[in-house]
């Protein structure tokens, strides 16, 4: 349940944060009347990725066996590249996304079209809806509880409505750099889980014929049927027997995107450095 509510939650955040901040700043300008087209924006875009979800699902259910292993390792790969670029993409824009938001929302008005604040907010939750269905149907695929994983999903995206409204109406102010932060190291650990299991599939696929030898053995930590078992698969995708390409791809991805997740910014290559000025007054920072 947690990994899906984590997925459910920073999705929703994402499209809640994007359209809350375009309807808080139609408010403050005085353009209520342009809400109700953000709003069928909004409408459309969630029937087209929830349409886009029941498809996958259906395509998956009446295909053979060996081609239902085929699309899993696709739908899998796709969810952790889709988890890859959304943590990096939010590393780099979470401090400036409302000011640009409200720079393209200002745009929009000063141009007199409201198609522009349509699009935004339909390509924003049509973006986070479609990573959303492709990686909760890959997660639900590989759940053991797909109704306890179902639930986690919708808690996720109610909570991140409420975050949404809280963040329209004003009453709520989120440090985005830390939430996406945390988050982020969760769903790394997800996406690592995810790439092992593609590992699985894709053998059973018929796609990967090598390095299937047991690497390691963690009966002793992941014992099937409990609840610990359940955290340590759902959460840290870690399997009771790994084999040598299941671990090298979790290991692999694992340990440098955890880095990347938690190098703190002020150390990145290329990050602003303070430096004294040459003549006497207050320390500048490099652009």
């Amino acid at each position: 349940m947690l990994p899906t509510f984590i997925i459910g939650l920073r999705e929703g955040v994402e499209a809640a944060l994007i359209v809350g901040i375009i309807a808080a700043f139609l408010h403050q300008e005085g353009r209520r009347d342009a809400l109700r087209q953000v709003w069928i924006g909004v409408a459309t875009a969630v029937a087209i990725c929830v349409a886009i979800g029941i498809g996958l699902d259906l395509l998956n259910g009446q295909l053979p066996q060996r081609q239902q292993e085929m699309l899993e390792t696709v739908i899998g790969l796709a969810a952790v590249g889709i988890v890859t670029f959304m943590i990096v993409w939010m590393r780099r824009h979470a401090r400036m996304i409302k000011s640009e938001l409200h720079e393209s929302a200002a745009s929009a008005l000063r141009s007199g079209s409201t198609w522009a604040l349509i699009g935004m907010a339909f390509f924003a939750v049509l973006r986070e809806g479609i990573e959303t269905a492709v990686f909760l149907l890959a997660v639900f695929q590989h759940a053991s509880d797909p109704t306890s994983a179902g639930i986690g999903a919708v808690l996720g995206i109610l909570v991140a409505l409420a975050l949404g409204f809280g963040i329209y109406r004003g009453g709520i102010h989120l440090d985005l750099a830390r939430f996406f932060k945390l988050t982020a190291v969760v769903l790394v650990f997800v996406a690592a889980g995810l790439l092992a299991s593609s590992a699985h599939t894709a053998w059973e696929a018929g796609w990967l014929t090598s390095f299937q030898e047991q690497a390691v053995d963690l009966g002793w930590l992941v014992v099937p049927g409990t609840w610990t078992s359940s955290l340590l698969t759902g959460m840290l995708g870690l399997q009771s027997v790994m084999t040598r390409a299941e671990a090298f791809l979790y290991v692999a991805y694992l340990i440098p995107m955890l880095a990347y997740v938690l190098w703190p910014t002020a150390w990145r290559l290329g990050a602003p450095r303070k430096r004294a000025a040459s003549s006497p007054g207050p320390e500048t920072a490099d652009a």
